[in-house]
């Protein structure tokens, strides 16, 4: 089977903000389910905890998502497990059972950062440091783009990897990136993002930016929103993973859907199953199995066991 491990997803958000029953996360309409994914073994998901507050007003966004996560958790027992180490993602893959991992899309969700210990203890192993929105921490790649890390973010970085918390670089501004590539001392991710050598967009990765995830030892996931990849094909999902490959990115390109989170996907992709469509594209274009097991698994699972399996 192909194994997969995609770093992001919005699934939660969808579930809870389209009133969804409780276990609904097993089979249904959204782009991600527990019987897709059985597609695939060894597979793990990092559920990302976000929302915004025009959908759920007037409430605790990060509890009651995170409250959404541990309902799914228990109706679904059967077929998924919380993971926050490789060791433990082994052990699930054992069972037959999803590593489902958990990660928080904008730390204004943790209160800038002031609620990380409380997302530590409650499962969360990655945190993207900001959405669209600006905030303490930094400004992003459309609100307040040209300010980088502030004091309070560059304490959050120092803080994470000290954790053992991975730093997701997706949304960042460009010299929020940079700043945090100065001071980053273990690997750093983006979760969720395409080449803009292929496809100028703000929130995809130059070249430079890719290549310095690359020497850090970290991993870029591609996403597969339309509105990034610059087409709707199955050919240019393949230009993206190839002029990162190019790029020397064997053991840096990872999977990262952000499905769920986007409205538009490639034909004839319904949501999870384009990862399989992908892989079997490469596979018949003559890439060896071993680098696809790099890219659909090994190289995030990599970045996990480095910073997570403390």
């Amino acid at each position: 089977m192909i194994p997969l491990f995609d770093g992001h997803c919005d699934t939660l958000f969808r579930l809870e903000a389209e009133n969804k029953a409780v276990g609904s996360l097993r089979s249904g309409e959204l782009h991600i389910d527990l019987e897709g994914l059985a597609a695939y073994a060894p597979a793990a998901q990092f559920f990302a905890i976000w929302g915004i507050e025009r959908a759920m007003p007037d409430c605790d966004i990060f509890s009651r998502l995170y409250g959404r996560f541990v309902a799914e958790l228990e109706k679904n027992s059967d077929m998924m497990c919380l993971c926050t180490t490789a060791a433990e993602a082994e052990k699930a893959a054992a069972a037959g059972k999803l590593a489902a991992f958990l990660g928080v899309e904008g730390a204004h969700l943790i209160a800038d950062g002031e609620r990380l210990e409380e997302a530590y203890e409650k499962g969360v192993r990655m945190v993207t440091i900001t959405w669209n929105n600006a905030n303490t921490l930094s400004g992003t790649n459309i609100e307040e783009s040209g300010r980088g890390l502030s004091g309070k973010g560059r304490d959050f970085v120092r803080r994470c990897q000290r954790m053992g918390v991975i730093v997701d670089l997706s949304h960042i501004s460009e010299r929020g990136f940079w700043d945090t590539l100065d001071i980053a001392e273990k690997p750093v991710i983006a979760s969720h993002s395409c080449s803009a050598a292929v496809f100028r967009h703000s929130r995809n990765l130059t070249d430079d930016q890719f290549r310095a995830v690359r020497d850090i030892g970290g991993t870029v996931g591609l996403n597969l929103f339309t509105d990034f990849l610059g087409g709707d094909s199955v050919e240019i999902c393949l230009r993206h993973i190839e002029h990162f490959l190019d790029l020397g990115g064997e053991k840096t390109l990872a999977a990262g859907g952000d499905l769920d989170g986007c409205y538009s996907l490639p034909k004839p992709f319904t949501g999870i199953d384009g990862w399989g469509i992908i892989y079997h594209a490469l596979a018949d274009r003559g890439y060896p199995e071993n680098l696809l097991e790099d890219i659909f698994y090994n190289n995030l699972m990599r970045v996990v066991r480095n910073i997570c399996d403390m």
